[in-house]
């Protein structure tokens, strides 16, 4: 059985860019032959990164195709990659629970975090691409860590506060690291978003809601948001459920500008998606033929 996940039968995967101000969202690639999941935008906007069959694919803009980037020896990956400030440099998880660094023409990759037996689900890296956020799980009945790596170093573990935390991302100013946490509730599952100082200090909610909200991810220029919402009662963040892909500004995170209503989850939005004109930013769904 492949560690990657595949679409059921009817089922089709439809990359979307949307924004503020976009009413609508546009319909950019469609495919039934490929989940895909998790698109980053290239540091030139000319194409999205995603993933699919535990791979990495490039998804072009103008002409959208995918095409597989192949790595030497690298282990099935799955939606957390994110790429390297450079441009040219991406950071992959990958299904044996490390975090590995590869070039976007693909080839050799190289191990970044410890053989320490932990899992490590990366979601950040820091404006200079001097350090990594992501999640640290040492099994999947305890609550996952904020940890902070250099490459090749040892991690930092953050207090965010005792509940399962998720998504962590730095702004583009490196100040904030934002993130979803169950820290401020005692319902089961219950993820509200969040951030904290890049130094440290106390978790912040930015809004409080009765949805279970994951994964807020930041344009570049940090004037608007977006990040996805499950219904109440969710736990974790599933595949295959009727969820809402918000836009907001980040002066308000507590009002919609943007509500874009979609079949999905998984995969629909794990990794900041923004394109670098702060203009626009893709999301996947999953719809099924009735």
């Amino acid at each position: 059985m492949p560690n990657y996940r595949t679409l059921a039968t009817g089922q089709r995967s439809q990359v979307w860019i949307g924004g503020p101000g976009r009413t609508e969202p546009e319909l950019l690639f469609e495919t039934s032959d490929l989940l895909i999941e998790a698109p980053n935008w290239s540091l030139d906007g000319s194409a999205l990164l995603v993933n699919g069959n535990g791979a990495l694919w490039r998804l072009d803009v103008a002409t959208p195709g995918l095409s597989r980037i192949e790595y030497d020896d690298l282990p099935d990956i799955n939606n957390d990659h994110v790429l390297d400030p450079d441009g040219e440099h991406i950071y992959l998880s990958a299904m044996d629970g490390h975090i590995y660094r590869g070039a976007l023409t693909g080839g050799a990759v190289q191990r970044v975090t410890p053989d320490d037996g932990k899992w490590h689900f990366l979601h950040g890296v820091a404006p200079d691409g001097q350090r990594l956020a992501y999640v640290e799980i040492s099994t999947f009945a305890e609550p996952g860590r904020l940890a902070i790596i250099a490459p090749n170093g040892s991690p930092t573990i953050v207090d965010t506060g005792a509940g399962h935390l998720d998504g962590p991302e730095w702004s583009a100013d490196g100040k904030w690291i934002y993130f979803n946490t169950e820290t401020f509730t005692s319902t089961p599952g219950h993820a509200q978003l969040a951030r904290i100082a890049d130094s440290g200090g106390t978790t912040k909610r930015l809004v409080t809601s009765d949805t279970v909200d994951w994964f807020p991810h930041v344009a570049p220029d940090a004037r608007h948001a977006t990040y996805i919402s499950f219904p109440a009662g969710t736990l974790g963040h599933p595949a295959d459920l009727d969820v809402e892909v918000r836009v907001v500004a980040t002066a308000d995170w507590s009002v919609p500008l943007q509500r874009y209503p979609l079949f999905g989850g998984q995969g629909t939005i794990n990794v900041n998606s923004w394109s670098p004109d702060n203009e626009r930013f893709a999301f996947v769904s999953y719809p099924v033929a009735s």
